[in-house]
């Protein structure tokens, strides 16, 4: 069951690093500060919902859970840094301490790409010397960039409700890194699964062909969500920004968002399952 969890807690964590590091994408001086506080004040309270979660898994009894170790110390500690530090991000965006509020951006987005780099080791199934050490970090970075560019993208379009004379240039952007995104994780499963089957361990061959074989309609909705699903709405989105007609694409993103998050559930279950990273 801890394995469960740590694989559901999964998703809310690499919502809130993927989200902050999507906070970069749209031109910080060309949209006003409140999105920024909404936003970021968003993806913060995904943090504290996965750290909390987190905590309470490493810190059950050792009854019902091995004692937490060195790497998952460390883990926690790196996630108390970061958020911490998107606390003082946070703070600081009412405030003209831009020096302060840089640095503690670059830490919090810093801190949480290496929690995240590291708590993606325990999944692996192969040694520290395999191409797994290489291929579940990059996957799991993948999936946090993917959730943050749809959740920042519908949370950019509901902001041209408050600010109608905002230009459409940071909209499109944004868009452009969402579907750049997607097509990376197209790429990136197509090459996992080669990769994991041809050079990975047999233990990573073994798991997917019981993925394969035993849990093959897990896949396929994964990949009809996202990125296929996905894909045909961000062509919706493309077109809709070709009007251009904000509050249509704002819904897309809406849609978008489900088929992404409920694509990611079910690559968790499947982590959860096969230990893969698909």
């Amino acid at each position: 069951m801890d394995k469960f969890a740590r694989c559901f807690l999964l998703v809310f964590q690499q919502l809130y690093v993927g989200g902050f590091l999507a906070l970069s994408i749209p031109p910080f001086h060309g949209i006003e500060r409140g999105f920024y506080k909404s936003t970021a004040g968003v993806y913060l309270g995904a943090g504290i919902h996965a750290f909390v979660g987190l905590v309470a898994l490493l810190l059950q009894p050792p009854a019902s859970a091995p004692p937490m170790t060195a790497t998952q110390g460390i883990e926690l500690f790196l996630w108390a840094v970061s958020l911490v530090s998107a606390m003082v991000y946070l703070r600081a965006l009412w405030s003209d301490a831009y020096r302060i509020r840089a640095r503690a951006y670059i830490a919090a987005w810093m801190c949480g790409v290496a929690a995240l780099t590291l708590g993606a080791q325990s999944y692996r199934l192969g040694p520290v010397l395999s191409v797994d050490t290489i291929l579940y970090p990059v996957s799991f970075l993948t999936s946090a960039l993917l959730l943050g560019a749809v959740c920042t993208g519908m949370l950019l379009g509901h902001w041209y409700l408050i600010d109608h004379d905002l230009s459409i240039e940071p909209f499109r952007r944004m868009f452009r890194f969402f579907a750049t995104m997607l097509v990376i994780q197209a790429l990136l499963l197509l090459l996992s699964s080669a990769i994991l089957s041809v050079g990975g361990t047999g233990t990573s061959a073994g798991e997917l062909r019981t993925l394969f074989a035993d849990h093959r309609s897990l896949l396929v909705v994964r990949l009809l969500l996202s990125p296929i699903a996905a894909g045909g709405l961000a062509w919706m989105i493309w077109r809709t920004l070709q009007i251009p007609q904000t509050m249509a694409a704002t819904g897309l993103f809406y849609i978008a968002i489900l088929s992404v998050l409920v694509g990611e559930l079910m690559s968790r279950f499947i982590l959860f399952r096969t230990s893969l990273p698909l």
